[in-house]
């Protein structure tokens, strides 16, 4: 799969294991296990995500470098974890020692009781102006085009200049939360990927894209050969949890996250007919809606939001390898059902 559509590259992502649950101690193999299985499906590349109670993902990502071919790590960077010089050094680093493009997910927000832990209580409009800030200092760090001078409102810089050089093929994509009007304003200024958590295409009225903002979307993929086989699986992967259940409610009330309310305003049942489900994120069990049913009809779904615009999917952690290829079929299905 190496779709190259009109508007722009199809990419898609998928996401790493978290260093969760009852994975350690085999948590390592579990990443190279993942990463190949998305390799082999012909991935452009996997998220790594961060939070204060996780393993650091750019020491995820070597290990992903370090085992893989092609793929490409797309890690979460969290501004008041690392100053952006030692961003772009990472970046610059990974290129010099392993010769290998990254993505990188730019965040603004995360859990709220993690920035509170660190004593961050900058509003949420005003750290999208922080994260503007800081990519456009990685960005012009990693460009090498002299001495880099930034005078901001969160950062300064004088005469700092970036060694080893990136060479410009390495250059990092770069993706930022879309589903706020900050968040598109940000996917803007520094010319990023805007990505949202979307609702079902139909109801897609208005996309980043339409604001001259190339944008993606995240979704959990759950597809067989039939309907019924799908849900079946999708109901015992997920199943009703009513501590999840509080659990998520509880996190609604201390989030400022804009994807995070418009989901949880959502009624979690599912509407006659339709594949896009909820259940997953209102079981606090996964962070995205998901499309469920034969490949036929997820494709179909799938094909919506590539005719509004969508030109980057970030899938869930797959749990297998022949999940993975289901998913990767509908997606090509929905390719083609698209005109792409």
């Amino acid at each position: 799969m190496d779709p190259q559509p009109s508007g722009g590259p199809l990419r898609l992502f998928t996401t790493c294991p978290q260093s969760r649950g009852d994975l350690y101690p085999d948590y390592v193999a579990s990443v190279v296990e993942a990463a190949r299985w998305s390799e082999d499906v012909g991935c452009e590349g996997m998220l790594v995500y961060t939070d204060n109670g996780i393993v650091d993902p750019w020491l995820v990502s070597q290990v992903i470098l370090q085992n893989t071919r092609r793929i490409c790590p797309l890690i979460a960077v969290q501004p008041i974890y690392m100053h952006p010089y030692t961003v772009a050094k990472m970046i610059a680093s990974f290129g010099y020692l392993h010769r290998r493009r990254i993505y990188l997910n730019m965040l603004a927000g995360g859990f709220k009781n993690d920035l509170l832990a660190l004593g961050d209580t900058t509003p949420h409009d005003d750290r999208y102006l922080r994260t503007t800030e800081y990519t456009q200092i990685v960005r012009a760090l990693l460009e090498g085009r002299g001495p880099v001078t930034f005078e901001g409102k969160y950062y300064t810089l004088r005469n700092c200049r970036m060694t080893p050089p990136l060479d410009p093929a390495l250059f990092p994509g770069i993706l930022i939360s879309g589903s706020s009007p900050a968040g598109v304003e940000a996917a803007r200024a520094i010319g990023g990927v805007a990505i949202k958590y979307p609702k079902p295409p139909g109801e897609e009225q208005e996309t980043p894209r339409q604001a001259g903002v190339e944008c993606g979307f995240r979704v959990g993929i759950v597809a067989r050969d039939s309907d019924g086989d799908a849900w079946r699986v999708a109901r015992e992967r997920f199943p009703e949890d009513r501590k999840g259940q509080i659990t998520q409610q509880l996190a609604m009330k201390v989030s400022d996250s804009h994807w995070h309310k418009q989901l949880a305003a959502r009624d979690p049942a599912v509407p006659e007919d339709s594949p896009y489900w909820l259940g997953p994120f209102h079981n606090y069990s996964t962070f995205c809606p998901y499309l469920v049913g034969s490949h036929e009809r997820v494709a179909k779904e799938l094909a919506g939001y590539l005719q509004a615009g969508f030109r980057t999917l970030v899938l869930d952690i797959p749990p297998a390898e022949e999940d993975l290829r289901h998913t990767v079929r509908a997606f090509d299905l929905a390719r083609r059902g698209a005109g792409i």
